[in-house]
């Protein structure tokens, strides 16, 4: 990759590992389903104009049935779990989970689509629900509603993401990403603004948290978009997706550095067998396994 291309993956990799932070922020202030609403609305609203420019209504008109579908799993719903776990787990934790949405994608592509899991991809899965287990292991002590809820719904997420990647590849495959970004925003906009009216805060949410979601809508999800699609474009969507590997480090260093979070080495260890077992199920290393 070139060195501007390195730049806008870490750049990526920053903003999306953000969004972690602003979650844990807005969230108790908006509540799950309105943060949710008002961060898609404003991501639409950032992308329709692309859209209308390059001529791609036709595509969301067309293509709205599946489109519909990929709002809801990729964005709504793992969306709103996100923002609930992130206030329990803190920024760091959620953002060490959502790296496990890779691993998710290769059991639903294996289940759904007959894709072969190889012996090494057994094995990453394996290592990575390990570090699973370690951070859950970490709130060992705490009641159900902290410890137990928000890590499945942070998998639960995850899970949903896996899902959306194999049905995108299934139904969605060469069609315009542009379309299917900015439809996928509007439609779970729509989704979410009845539970976001009958959810909608007593107390209106403060400017601080206001400024957060705008942040969140325009910056880590339409701005965000259209960098991830141009680095596809540009380096391939193998190299573009590796921008998972590096979204961790960044939740935990915000997390770190602005919510003041401890960084344990737990933590650490949880992360790394993770990270390690994507890296292995994704076949980004690869060695041959020799059984004794």
């Amino acid at each position: 990759m070139r060195l501007k291309d390195v730049f806008e993956l870490v750049m990526l990799a920053a903003i999306w590992g953000s969004s972690f932070l602003y979650m844990r922020s807005a969230t108790p202030e908006f509540g799950a389903f309105a943060l949710v609403a008002v961060r898609t609305g404003i991501a639409a609203l950032c992308l329709l104009p692309l859209l209308f420019l390059r001529k791609k209504v036709s595509v969301v008109r067309q293509y709205w049935r599946p489109i519909l579908f990929v709002g809801l799993v990729n964005t709504a719903i793992p969306f709103v779990m996100f923002s609930y776990s992130t206030v329990l787990l803190g920024a760091g934790m959620a953002s060490i989970l959502n790296a496990t949405a890779p691993m998710f994608g290769a059991i639903v592509a294996f289940l759904w689509l007959k894709e072969r899991l190889t012996g090494l991809a057994v094995f990453g899965l394996f290592i990575g629900f390990s570090g699973v287990v370690v951070i859950s292991l970490l709130r060992t002590g705490i009641d159900l509603h902290l410890s137990v809820l928000p890590i499945l719904a942070a998998l639960g997420s995850t899970f949903a993401y896996g899902i959306a990647a194999c049905y995108t590849k299934k139904h969605l495959t060469g069609i315009n990403t542009l379309a299917i970004a900015t439809g996928s925003q509007v439609f779970a906009t729509l989704a979410l603004i009845p539970f976001a009216v009958m959810l909608w805060p007593q107390q209106m949410p403060s400017f601080d948290a206001w400024v957060q979601v705008i942040v969140l809508g325009v910056v880590c999800t339409g701005f965000a978009y259209i960098l991830y699609f141009r680095l596809i474009a540009n380096v391939g969507a193998s190299k573009a997706i590796t921008v998972a590997y590096l979204v961790p480090v960044f939740g935990v260093l915000w997390g770190v550095l602005f919510l003041q979070e401890m960084l344990t080495l737990g933590m650490l260890l949880g992360a790394g067998l993770i990270l390690f077992g994507v890296s292995l199920t994704t076949g980004v290393i690869k060695f041959r396994l020799k059984l004794a």
